[in-house]
């Protein structure tokens, strides 16, 4: 094989070498000759000199001294010696060579299957690479990794698992009979058996010569590498000549793979070779004397070397050796006292220049260190083939066909030991390799695909972990790749900050590059005995809580006050992704391992290094205790370590929490950045930080989105519920209210200044502040709930936003990232909580065309009972979520009658607290946050500004959690007696709620701006009192500034903790936070109060009630109610019903509140203070109340003009509802009107449309093939699944048409071939309106104005296309309306009492009448121009069927064939048959009418000859002269050929307009006696001779009756007779008698086979005398449909009675005698039959009975579709299609967007659509599941026929789950492609630009 690749190179660069051992008859020896030979010879006991003869033709064949260098351009190739030879010949030859050799003389064929028997296939290890579509059941997994091939997969039984079907991203492998990675019950038939006792053992001749042949091979390709590679320049490797090599290397990795595939006795062998030390070292060692072995050493020396990595032996030869930039390492000791040190900041950092882009202002850091960890980053020794071939497959970049290579010999257990450890000892390589490759996805895929290989057993993990420290050198590889990208961090103190954090713009987090490194760590802590290690590790903790600080506070947001940014960076993508990937999912990997008590240590472990941590990074911001002002970073990695650590510790492993907790100054420190967070997040929903652009709001929303949250916001908000619990209570409210800047809001006076917040921010800001406490408060998400409670709240705050499916939920609902973790979705414990919560809703369609999917939404007693806003306000991304999820509940209580105004939020009762964290609740108990909630009560009973409703909902709702969560019940004798002493603060008494809710203030002293109304001089003595009896305090009352307050407890806190008292606090931003008293001109004033908040309460009532003393204690009448207060009625409600629940438990909890509720209400109080009972107050009220009252009727005008609307929209848009149409006739039906009157659409007028001012209908034009599509059976036929089945277009009614108009113009004049039938089947024109009209001058400049708009519209103008402007319906044409009478007076209707006789003669005048074109008015103009639309909506091929190009016989078939095509187009619509009668659907919007005068206008342009003209041949007899049919070289078509239903258009379209009644008539009973005749020529064809003979025979004796004319039989002896004079019944051929029903005729099936025959023809002339005449159709019964239609088509005589069976020829009227007419007929049939009788048969055979259309049917299973298709070869290019897709009309298999079938620019779908569809083309994408529809120019994606079990579409197979057909989907496909309405109801399209 060399020699093999030596030639390529050979041709490449150099010349072919010479090679003087060789002779030139050695090549010539007999291979095969040779090879037994050495076999024998290596046989017999001393085999040394077979040895040595091989090795010497191995030297030979495999020579490695061409050198390879010069195919990667080296400069070697001069160096080259001459030499001939042909390029690839050497390299065939060398591989020959091999392949003998290895056979041992025999054939390589049979040695292959030899080997093959002797495999023991316990595994599959089938290797794939991406995009192979492979199977994954989670129910059979043990590691979530697992994966199966397809076969495996349908061969083993997963009937009832969790399994989906995926598309592999990276490549992988199939793990069927690895019982380390699956459970054996999912094992496929082929590898259940454990089949290693029963294979023979392998004889040791069959593979001896193996043993000698594959190292020289394996060597010879480490040769190529080795000299193929060069050392790149500046850049890197250029990819091209990587490239070159690889492919010249190709056939020989090929060969390589085909051994591994010969099973595994071949495998065991390679292993042997690969990893035997001996074999490498005799080879490799370049110390022999071959130059060129030498030479190849040196070059893998120095791309050792260039690598940055040492060869151990060669520091001798190189000095020491010096380590590149960029790989400066850390030794896992030396570290931790680096990281604070920062390094010199160097920017000659090789890979500097990506990074200086973005952020040319940040320099780079880097981490200097002491020592060098030189074993894990720098030295890398190899001592087998296998280690070097993995170096050069990384040098490479891993080619794809090594990785499969090397992947392929992972079933040897051997093997995968000795890969495993060589895969570690290069991991800090690959590391390299992957941080400069400029294809760093492929090469991601390329790793990851082999070390989840590796990684994801746990035997193996477990042992490479111990014996190669495969922890430590993941952990320091990671450190490392993140260090190449450190900058300073701007958080807190941004000049003395030692703190360094990840760069966000750097390639390297944007592009993910980290993700291989970070997948494998994750795979591997999967693993519970790694894990364990890792955790008991105290070394490894402090790397990686050092690697986790690199990330704490990165991408810091800094709020822009003045400007807005002009650049909005998007790095938060790459830092949310980052902290997920590389900080959350390995911290849930170790959560995952800590779940019992015994790993209570771990905990321990991980908590303190994770808390020194903390210390040193606080150390390192310099912070204190006060953060910088507007800036935040929602990245706090460490926190949450910290935070998850402590929850796991307390909920599984029963850890005391405050033996894990630090001091309360570490706690003070802890909850600041958090909280931070919570304040930031509440001012960007208040626009505070618009100008940050929306990046910003884009990070607010990931932190709390689905996937993030459980790692980013729930540990954060658990976090401070920790630091709640064990701090100060009144440190931590004021806290808050300081952080969110609302401290100077909270004052009892009407006016403030707030010195850091603006007034339009308040409100939001003060809403926030305290739905952050009620959070707080009332979340247990880590405080006590089990899982599976969790899981529900989680579920049920989903569903309560909106109805969701299953998918969405599965999605929505937080898992732990990590796969092992308790809740898998689609777990049992999922589907069994999904069905407790919710009701499944089946897919549904609506009128618009719009397609449900199955949704899931809440039960009713969810809603009553669960419904939880706080959960619902944590969880929505977006604040609409929340609205809708009142709403919702709005609704529920309106429809079960609960309740019927607007309901508030309900209060809903929580988990129990674990004990741990009982000190939460008293925040709730701490006179800062009654303070807080006074005041607010107060500000909002006096109408202070900005306070809104959500304010007092959120202090409600906290006061009753207070109540919820008193302490026990306080006796009411201590709190009267203990009242003054406690008192000292002039506020409350105490600290309990319940007490202080009753304790009265009198008097308030506050700061106020100079101009507030508060502003008095005299001050009142008595300051505050109870009621029990007032008491003097010293002084007046206090103000009471939250910020003093926290100052104060934050010096006690400190003092305490530390010992050191001269800590003293740097008030370092006080200037920034002044206390509100500070400011200059600010007064004080004092405001006379005198109220509790009970007393505020029971006012709130009466002001929300808007009556005067509303508030009657309910205990009055019933005392029961304070012992039971749980009561239904106070559950649901709004702020009254919110109040009375308050006081009840107020008063339920102690008599004394009991007492004073009673006492107020006595007092009858008026609503407000005296001072202020003032008409001001009363407006106020009123206002409210108007308010309301104007919100209700706004809310009613919307809801009745959405269903308006929505009315509308269904009318307009619904093509199958004829009920509820708005009456839009074109014609109105007065009869004393006489013109027909329309309404412009654009301008509004309505007149009569005149010559000069045309008015048009809307119109869309659209060439269709549905009719070409029936097929006479009814069944539709089946999507070939197999290659057996095919579907042949054969039965089609356009083919059978296309061969009959082609058998004609064979054997008959050109001309009159085209007159005899009608085209359109494919590519007719179909017609349709919405029914509104406009004036043609209007619709002219309305398009004017849509060419002009400059928004992107889903259609082209250019092209005439628009929408109505009324109702938007798509159009593309204006079709002028004739003026004229209307239809339904017309006095051309009454009948007159002319004779047959004079009617036909007058039918002939008229036609006679050349038809002038009218004048050239604007109407002519317009008519013109839509018969041009008209022409061009069709391709030329289906309007030009003459033999003589351009002739206007073409022209004139195509106008009678429109007028055709859209007659058996309406008939189809209505369902094939007239039963139904009565105007249709399409009815009242037809623009037959409309048409027809086009298209006769155009048509009488065409006079046909007199002579030639069918009427006569009709009507009159002529002369018949027997030589007449053979002068002519061609014949005229003869009547009984022609298709009647096309005589009958051309008729009347030849017909001055408008017609009279009495001529249609006329015209079609004369072309009904040519239609019979033509049934009884068929009938007799069809039948036998005998028949034929007996019907002669008894038909010839009626003869002479008097109604002879009219009785069939008679008829049909007289057209036996006539026809049997030529030779039509002579040729009895045998094909004919296959056509014979062997049934017996009886007159009734004779009666009914004639009038199936005729029926279609009725069923048209009835559509067309609905349309001229405006006749309604008669409805009936099947049966009677044709005596029905006969006698409304006039074809009855009036007297017929019913009695007797009715016969189809009683309504036969013949104009000429009828025995004359009917000899002439079969005249000319029998002077053609004489010629050609086999043809003159065929064509008598006319197929009228098509059935309606259909599209293919599909089968059950959409995986029967995916199998077969998705691999199936495209039949142009014979490749697999990328996107594979489906004709559903006629399965035709396509490649969508394929280049490979492009035809002249044209994509093969674009053009199936144009032939199958006439430009509609309906395809179903294979590889998503979903239809697309191509509508000439433009197209749609119309959704999914398949759903999953859930009714829900898989776009794309995403999920991958099993897909079943829904019919009714299918269904109304079918019935928007049969009524040719995709246009107006799929509303998506967009130009395809003919590509796809």
């Amino acid at each position: 094989m060399a020699a093999a690749a030596a030639a390529a190179a050979a041709a490449v660069g150099g010349q072919q070498p010479s090679q003087p051992e060789l002779p030139a008859s050695g090549l010539a020896l007999d291979k095969a000759a040779t090879a037994a030979h050495l076999k024998a010879a290596l046989s017999r006991p001393d085999n040394r000199a077979g040895a040595e003869e091989l090795q010497a033709l191995l030297e030979r064949v495999l020579s490695a001294e061409r050198p390879l260098a010069a195919a990667a351009g080296g400069e070697d190739a001069a160096a080259a010696a001459g030499g001939g030879g042909g390029p690839g010949a050497a390299e065939e030859e060398a591989l020959e060579w091999c392949k003998c050799l290895l056979a041992g003389g025999g054939g390589y064929d049979e040695f292959c299957a030899a080997v093959r028997a002797y495999d023991p296939a316990a595994l599959c290890g089938l290797v794939w690479t991406a995009n192979f579509v492979a199977y994954r059941c989670r129910t059979c997994g043990i590691s979530p990794c697992m994966s199966l091939c397809a076969e495996c997969f349908h061969q083993g039984d997963h009937t009832g698992h969790d399994f989906n079907m995926f598309r592999s991203q990276a490549g992988g492998a199939c793990d069927c009979g690895d019982s380390n990675v699956m459970r054996e019950s999912g094992f496929c038939k082929r590898h259940q058996i454990k089949s290693s006792s029963n294979i023979p053992c392998v004889p040791k001749d069959l593979l001896m010569m193996s043993e000698f042949v594959l190292p020289r091979f394996i060597f010879c390709l480490i040769q190529y590498l080795r000299e193929g590679y060069n050392e790149p320049a500046a850049d890197g490797p250029s990819e091209k000549d990587l490239n070159k090599v690889l492919q010249l290397l190709e056939p020989q990795i090929s060969f390589l793979e085909d051994l591994t595939k010969m099973g595994g006795a071949m495998r065991s062998v390679l292993t042997q070779v690969l990893t035997n030390q001996q074999n490498y070292k005799d080879l490799t060692s370049g110390l022999g004397e071959n130059a060129c072995v030498k030479k190849s050493h040196e070059k893998y020396l120095i791309a050792l070397k260039s690598s940055g990595l040492t060869y151990p032996e060669d520091k001798l030869v190189y000095g020491v050796q010096e380590p590149s930039a960029g790989t400066s390492s850390l030794a896992v000791q030396g570290f931790v006292g680096a990281t604070g040190t920062l390094g010199q900041v160097d920017s000659s950092d090789e890979d500097d220049q990506d990074g200086s882009q973005g952020l040319g202002k940040r320099k780079r850091v880097k981490l200097s260190s002491g020592t060098k960890d030189q074993s894990i980053m720098d030295v890398l020794k190899h001592k087998s083939f296998l280690e070097e071939l993995l170096f050069w497959t990384i040098k490479y970049e891993f080619p794809q066909k090594m990785v499969t290579f090397l992947l392929n010999m992972l079933p040897d257990q051997e093997y995968k030991v000795a890969f495993t450890k060589t895969f570690v000892q290069h991991y800090a390589f690959i590391m390299k390799t992957l941080k400069k490759s400029h294809e760093s996805d492929t090469m991601s895929n390329r790793i990851v695909h082999i070390s989840v290989q590796l990684f994801s057993n746990e035997e193996l993990a477990r042992q490479v972990t111990e014996e190669c420290q495969l922890l430590d050198i993941m952990v320091t590889v990671l450190l490392y790749m993140m260090e190449s990208c450190l900058i300073k961090s701007e958080l807190q103190d941004e000049e003395n900050s030692l703190h360094v954090v990840v760069n966000c713009g750097e390639a390297l987090l944007k592009n993910n590059t980290y993700w291989p490194l970070v997948s494998d760590f994750i795979n591997i802590l999967s693993h519970q005995s790694v894990a364990k290690r890792f955790l008991e590790d105290h070394g490894l903790l402090v790397t990686w809580m050092n690697f986790v600080s690199f990330f704490q506070g990165m991408n810091l947001n800094k709020r822009e006050l003045n400007e807005h940014v002009e650049f909005e960076s998007q790095t938060y993508y790459a830092a949310f992704a980052a902290e997920l990937e590389a900080c959350a999912q390995p911290m849930w990997g170790l959560l995952s391992h800590c779940k019992v008590r015994e790993t209570q240590e771990y905990t321990r472990n991980v908590v303190r290094y994770c808390l020194e941590a903390l210390q040193d990074w606080f150390d390192a911001i310099n912070f204190v205790d006060e953060p910088a002002p507007n800036q935040v970073t929602f990245h706090l990695p460490l926190h949450r370590y910290y935070a998850m650590f402590l929850s796991k510790a307390v909920k599984c492993q029963e850890l005391d929490l405050d033996s894990v907790l630090p001091d309360q100054e570490m706690l003070m420190k802890l909850m600041i950045h958090p909280l931070q967070i919570q304040a930031s997040l509440a001012e960007i929903h208040s626009n505070m930080w618009v100008r940050n652009g929306l990046q910003i709001k884009g990070q607010a929303m990931t932190y709390v989105q689905s996937h993030f949250c459980n790692s980013m916001i729930d540990p954060d908000i658990y976090l401070l519920q920790v630091c709640a619990s064990r701090l100060d209570p009144d440190y931590f409210i004021s806290s808050v209210f300081e952080r969110f800047k609302v401290v100077d809001l909270l004052t009892m006076a009407s006016q403030h200044q707030n010195t850091v917040l603006d007034a339009e921010h308040e409100r939001s800001m003060l809403e926030g502040a305290l739905t952050f406490l009620v959070i707080l408060l009332s979340l247990r998400l880590h405080l006590g709930m089990s899982d599976d409670e969790i899981l529900r709240a989680e579920m049920v705050a989903q569903l309560c936003m909106n109805d969701r499916t299953h998918s969405s939920l599965l999605d929505l609902i937080p898992e732990n990232p990590n796969p092992k973790s308790g809740i898998i979705p689609g777990s049992y414990s999922f589907e069994s909580v999904l069905s407790a919560v919710a009701d499944f809703k089946a897919p549904v369609f609506e009128p618009g065309g719009s397609m449900q999917q199955g949704m899931y939404t809440p039960k009713a007693e969810v809603w009553d009972q669960e419904f939880d806003p706080v959960m619902v306000i944590l969880r929505t991304v977006y604040r609409r979520d929340v609205q809708s999820a009142m709403d919702r509940y709005t609704a529920f209580l309106k429809q079960s009658g609960k309740f019927p105004g607007n309901p508030w939020p309900p209060y809903k009762k929580r988990t129990s607290l674990h004990p741990s964290y009982k000190g939460l609740m008293r925040l709730l108990h701490c006179k800062t946050l009654h303070i807080v909630l006074f005041t607010l009560l107060y500000k909002i009973l006096m109408d202070h500004q900005n306070l809104s409703e959500h304010v007092l909902c959120m202090v409600l709702y906290l006061i009753e959690l207070g109540l919820e969560n008193s302490a026990e019940e306080e006796s009411d004798e201590e709190a009267s007696v203990g009242g003054p002493e406690r008192c000292h603060d002039s506020w409350f008494p105490g600290s309990n709620l319940v007490s202080n809710m009753r304790h009265f203030i009198n008097y308030v002293r506050v700061r106020v701006p100079e101009t507030a109304p508060e502003v008095k001089r005299d001050s009142p003595a008595s300051t505050s009192s109870d009621n029990l009896g007032s008491f003097q305090n010293s002084g007046t009352a206090q103000v009471f500034s939250l910020v003093a307050e926290r100052r104060k407890k934050f010096q006690e806190i400190i003092n305490r903790s530390s010992s050191e008292a001269n800590q003293v606090v740097r008030p370092k931003t006080s200037s920034k936070w002044s206390a509100p008293g500070s400011a200059p001109q600010l007064t004080t004033a004092i405001l006379e109060i005198k109220e509790s908040i009970l007393s505020l309460l029971i006012k709130l009532h009466h002001k929300l009630s808007g009556k005067q003393n509303s508030y009657y204690p309910p205990w009055l009448d019933d005392i029961e109610i304070l012992i039971q207060p749980e009561i239904p009625k106070y559950s649901h409600g709004d702020g009254i019903t919110a109040v009375e629940r308050i006081l009840l438990k107020a008063a339920s909890q102690s008599r004394m509140n009991k007492r004073i509720i009673e006492e107020i209400c006595r007092k009858v109080t008026p609503p407000v203070p005296p001072k202020k009972v003032t008409a001001a107050e009363k407006k106020t009220l009123d206002k409210e109340e108007r308010r309301q009252k104007a919100r209700e009727r706004q809310q009613k005008l919307l809801a009745e003009f959405a269903s308006r609307q929505k009315s509308f929209m269904e009318t307009a848009m619904d093509v199958d509802s004829p009920e509820n149409d708005i009456p839009m006739e074109i014609t109105t039906a007065e009869p004393q009107v006489s013109e027909a009157v329309y309404d412009c659409v654009i301008c509004g007028q309505s007149g009569p449309s005149s010559e000069d001012r045309p008015t048009g209908l809307v119109v869309l034009l659209q060439a269709s093939s549905v009719l070409g599509q029936c097929r006479d059976n009814v069944e539709p036929k089946k999507l070939p699944i197999t290659e057996e089945e095919q579907i042949y277009p054969w039965d089609t009614c356009a083919a059978v048409h296309d061969v009959r108009l082609s058998l004609l113009q064979r054997y008959f004049k050109d001309s009159s071939c085209l007159l005899a039938v009608s085209i359109g089947w494919e590519g007719g024109v179909y017609v349709q309106t919405c029914g509104h009209t406009l004036h043609i001058d209007c619709h002219k400049s309305y398009m004017e104005s849509l060419r002009n708009d400059q928004v992107l519209q889903g259609f082209s103008v250019d092209k005439g296309e628009f929408t109505c402007p009324l109702c938007r319906q798509f159009a593309n044409s204006v079709l002028p309306c004739y003026p004229g009478s209307n239809v339904e007076n017309n006095p051309w209707q009454r009948p007159s009492n002319k004779s047959i006789q004079d009617l036909i003669k007058e039918v002939e005048e008229l036609q006679g009448r050349p038809g002038a074109f009218p004048s050239e008015t604007n109407l002519s103009k317009e008519m013109e121009s839509v018969m041009k639309d008209i022409k061009n909506t069709t391709q030329k091929k289906y309007r030009d069927y003459s033999k003589t190009p351009g002739s206007p016989d073409n022209d004139f078939l195509f106008m009678y064939s429109v007028a055709r095509t859209n007659l058996e187009l309406e008939l189809i619509h209505r369902g094939g048959n007239l039963c139904s009668g009565g105007a249709s659907t399409a009815g009242k919007r037809s623009c037959l009418n409309q048409l027809f005068h086009v298209l006769a206008l155009h048509m009488r342009l065409y006079s046909i000859d007199s002579e030639y003209n069918p009427w006569r041949k009709l009507t009159q007899l002529e002369e018949m002269n027997p030589q007449l049919g053979y002068e002519e070289q061609q014949p005229e078509v003869p009547i009984l050929y022609h298709d009647v239903t096309s005589l009958l258009l051309i008729q009347i379209l030849m017909m001055p307009q408008p017609l009279r009644k009495d001529h249609f008539t006329c015209i079609v009973k004369v072309l009904f006696t040519l239609l019979y005749t033509q049934a009884l020529a068929e009938l007799s064809v069809k039948c036998s001779e005998e028949d034929r003979s007996a019907w002669k025979h008894a038909g010839a004796l009626k003869k002479s009756t008097c109604d002879a004319e009219k009785s069939y039989e008679v008829l049909l002896s007289f057209v036996i007779s006539e026809l049997s004079k030529g030779k039509l019944y002579h040729e009895e051929g045998t094909q004919e008698c296959a056509m014979v029903n062997p049934i017996a005729w009886s007159p009734e099936s004779m009666e009914k086979y004639l009038q199936d025959f005729c029926l279609p023809f009725l069923r048209i002339t009835s559509l067309l005398q609905h349309h001229l005449f405006g006749e309604d159709l008669p409805s009936c019964q099947e049966e009677e449909e044709f005596s029905v239609l006969a006698s409304c088509l006039g074809l009855l005589p009036t007297f017929y009675q019913t009695e007797h069976p009715f016969i189809s020829a009683s309504c036969l009227d013949w104009p000429v005698p009828a025995f004359d007419i009917i000899t002439q007929w079969c005249f000319e049939i029998k002077s053609f039959t004489e010629r050609h009788a086999e043809q003159g048969k065929a064509l008598l055979i006319q197929e009228s009975k098509w059935k309606l259309p259909h599209l293919l049917q599909l089968p059950e299973n959409y995986n029967t579709i995916f199998q077969y298709y998705h691999r199936k070869t495209c039949s142009v290019c014979t490749k697999v299609p990328k996107d594979p897709a489906v004709c559903l009309v006629c399965g035709t298999f396509v490649c969508l967007k394929g280049l490979c079938c492009k035809q002249q620019s044209y994509c093969e779908c674009v053009l199936h659509s144009q032939n199958c569809g006439a430009g509609t083309g309906i395809f179903l994408l294979i590889n998503a599941s979903v239809i697309i529809i191509i509508r000439g120019h433009r197209f749609c994606l119309w959704g999914s026929v398949y759903l999953d079990a859930h009714g829900e579409e898989d776009r794309d197979l995403r999920r991958g789950k099993p897909l079943y057909i829904c019919k009714e989907r299918y269904k109304v496909l079918e019935q928007q492609w049969i009524s040719h309405t995709f246009d107006h109801i799929n509303k998506r399209w967009g130009p395809h630009y003919n590509g796809l």
